[in-house]
């Protein structure tokens, strides 16, 4: 087995000179480099299973949240956040998040936010 060149003193020397607290400010502007492209994506991407957690945290049941997060995705409304469209909805309309919640489910609440969020 032919032996591994190692060039580690070569790779480390703009590190060389640099104190533990220079060393760990570099370590952070290179894992906010890493990190970066993932924060743009979570920003501008959601998915139904995202949307569903979501609405379990806001109270609703497992099949709630399916129930909602689908008919939601039906309007194409899920890129605004499932959470999001039923928090205006219930506070556009003065009720709680579950009864907007149950409100979207039914009826013609569902399109009344897709007027609301149509040029969002």
């Amino acid at each position: 087995m032919k032996p591994r060149q190692d060039d580690f003193n070569v790779r480390r020397a703009h590190l060389a000179d640099m104190t533990d607290a220079q060393l760990k400010t570099y370590f952070f502007e290179l894992t906010d480099k890493l990190v970066q492209p993932m924060m743009d994506m979570a920003k501008t991407h959601t998915t139904p299973a995202i949307e569903r957690s979501v609405l379990m945290r806001m109270g609703f049941s497992s099949q709630e949240a399916k129930a909602i997060t689908d008919r939601l995705f039906e309007y194409n409304l899920l890129s605004h956040g499932a959470g999001h469209v039923v928090y205006r909805h219930a506070k556009d309309n003065n009720m709680s998040i579950r009864e907007a919640g149950h409100d979207l489910l039914e009826g013609d609440a569902v399109h009344k936010m897709t007027e609301v969020f149509k040029d969002a």
